[in-house]
């Protein structure tokens, strides 16, 4: 489980075709890794991806097809900024949202505009993502934790700080570019449960 509080941004360092799917090389960034273990998770743009080699240079993760097909990473360039955030330990601060790592769908930015300090950001979403999706409730871009302001039948609009944008992967980010979104966890049980009454 992760925040949606991103520690650091990286970069995609290489990419290498392994027997019909990948291997990932991401450049540190900053991430503290002093501690870091094989097979321990990490999420990279809202993707929670496991460790299967590391050095002082980055780290790296085997990408299923299941992930290359429902992410946005299979299609990132070489050198792309990455949000970076390590699993959540028992003893952390909650200060996002819990976000399980688990992409629900890909978005794409529709419309950036100035509102005061912040930014106004829009988000083109499937409909299939966009019923978990409540004003005020929590939804990851790109693994980020943010709370919705607006939600209607197209997408959903959040406010982005200025720290949230200097120092997440939203600085390199444009209008129509991909996104992965994952819906707040707590929203997916509740259909589940009240379908379960229903029946």
């Amino acid at each position: 489980m992760f925040t949606g509080i991103i520690q650091s941004v990286g970069r995609l360092a290489a990419r290498e075709h392994r027997g019909g799917d990948q291997r990932q090389t991401y450049a540190w960034g900053g991430l503290a890794h002093d501690d870091i273990a094989l097979g321990e998770s990490i999420a990279v743009n809202g993707c929670c991806l496991t460790v299967v080699a590391w050095d002082d240079e980055g780290w790296s993760a085997d990408l299923s097809n299941e992930t290359l097909a429902l992410t946005t990473l299979g299609a990132l360039p070489i050198g792309a900024p990455v949000n970076f955030e390590r699993a959540l330990r028992a003893s952390d601060r909650l200060g996002g949202h819990l976000v399980a790592g688990h992409v629900d769908a890909v978005g794409h930015v529709a419309a950036v505009h100035d509102d005061g300090r912040s930014q106004r950001w829009r988000f083109h979403a499937p409909a299939s993502l966009l019923r978990y999706v409540a004003v005020k409730g929590s939804i990851a871009v790109d693994g980020v934790s943010l709370t919705v302001n607006a939600v209607d039948d197209e997408g959903f609009e959040v406010n982005l700080v200025p720290h949230t944008i200097a120092h997440t992967a939203f600085v390199a980010t444009k209008v129509g570019d991909a996104v992965n979104l994952e819906a707040d966890t707590v929203a997916r049980y509740v259909e589940r449960l009240l379908a379960g009454a229903e029946s």
